[in-house]
């Protein structure tokens, strides 16, 4: 019989290979068809359905139905959603996004329920969770792999065909997975608590607050990352897209392996300010590499991944995690999941949307000034990443931190 680890990490697996099946190529798809326009609206309804999933899972979900089955329901509408892309892309651009977004609010929902039904069925959450959670990063991985090595499909529809039969399968495969019981059934609804009011107390603390304003500004501009970088890996001369960018998430792998031992000597105001600094590098790297299309240039900024999110995102979720109760610790990781996934990505979607349409000639193909446009993010990510440096500090955590980490084995 499967063991219960075994489900969970088929699950995790299944659950980002659906997102990595088609999150990563989108752009170059819309580009192909001549959408090149309206990519930035592509990825502003991920951070969208962020902002609602809250929502839905504590007013519902939470309470209602068991886990299993409220993922299963939520996987089959994405899948269907998935399936019909393609037709949409037909009609209009804005029919194929409005199919996308019921897509992501079918899915962001079940981001929150695969970690709460893993956290119910395991023993021990340290040593068990982050060995279930690498799958999922292997599933991305392996969706990249699919999509763009083996079927050659950056810029086809399979992508969306590939990602519809995941969902189905782990709509599936949800209703074999160990039966897990709405964790909040029986308890009064609280708006407040749905929508993390008791969280906000933390922004009574000078440093979290520079912490929450400086995460919210960093994900402006890291919104060109993932909206563009692999439109501009093709226009460099990359055939296989998805498959060059899975690097970042080998890249991520390799950084979160090695994180208990840079946190030992970092501590956290230093790895943020190393998260942030990575992706200056990052765009950087870019804009030197768009006039002579040097291809070892943008390889490395897609490596330098592991520390762009490890560094920044991973840590800050442990930085949030250390300044809170456990009474407000889901809403205090809700928050910053709202400010970054949702606010700053979503309205990070949007500028730099508006920005690559400041650089591009219009034209059959349009023409991008790709290096004036990374400059950009690269500028607004190096002045938030000075600001944070000068107005940031914590001793207490830093103290905590390093002493956790000075103890362990």
């Amino acid at each position: 019989m499967t063991s219960v680890r075994t489900q969970l990490s088929i699950m995790m697996f299944l659950q980002f290979f659906i997102w990595g099946a088609w999150y990563v190529t989108v752009g170059n798809y819309m580009t192909a068809h001549g959408m090149f326009d309206q990519v930035s609206w592509a990825y502003t309804v991920g951070p969208i359905a962020a902002i609602i999933s809250p929502v839905f899972l504590g007013m519902i979900a939470d309470r209602f139905f068991a886990t299993e089955r409220v993922l299963a329901a939520m996987h089959l509408i994405g899948g269907l959603a998935m399936f019909a892309v393609p037709a949409a892309a037909e009609i209009g651009p804005g029919a194929m996004i409005a199919l996308l977004m019921v897509h992501m609010l079918a899915y962001m929902p079940t981001l929150g329920l695969t970690n709460t039904l893993a956290f119910h069925n395991i023993e021990d959450q340290e040593r068990d969770f982050p060995l279930i959670r690498v799958f999922g990063t292997i599933g991305w991985i392996a969706a990249n792999w699919v999509v763009s090595k083996w079927l050659v499909g950056d810029e086809k529809a399979v992508q969306f065909y590939v990602t519809g039969i995941a969902s189905i399968a782990l709509a599936g495969f949800s209703l074999t997975l160990p039966h897990t019981p709405p964790p909040a059934a029986g308890k009064k609804v609280s708006i407040g608590e749905i929508f993390g009011v008791d969280a906000l107390q933390l922004l009574k603390e000078w440093p979290f607050v520079v912490f929450i304003v400086g995460s919210f500004l960093i994900c402006i501009p890291l919104a060109a990352y993932y909206a563009y970088a692999p439109v501009f890996a093709s226009k460099v001369g990359f055939e296989n897209v998805a498959f060059t960018m899975s690097f970042g998430q080998i890249s991520e792998i390799v950084f979160m392996l090695s994180m208990p031992l840079f946190f030992r000597r970092l501590g956290v105001k230093w790895m943020l300010l190393v998260g942030m600094a990575a992706w200056v590098a990052r765009y950087g790297l870019f804009a030197a590499a768009d006039e002579d299309n040097i291809k070892w240039m943008v390889l490395l900024g897609i490596l330098l991944h592991g520390i762009c999110y490890d560094f920044f995102f991973v840590t800050g979720f442990i930085y949030t995690d250390k300044k809170c109760s456990k009474e407000i610790r889901g809403q205090a990781q809700g928050l910053l999941v709202l400010v970054t996934q949702g606010l700053g990505l979503g309205i990070g979607a949007q500028v730099v949307g508006r920005l690559v349409a400041k650089y591009t000639t219009a034209g059959d193909p349009p023409v991008t000034d790709w290096g004036s446009f990374w400059i950009a993010p690269a500028a607004m990510a190096g002045v938030v990443m000075l600001l944070f440096a000068f107005l940031f500090n914590d001793r207490a955590v830093e103290s905590e931190v390093k002493g956790e980490t000075e103890t362990k084995p």
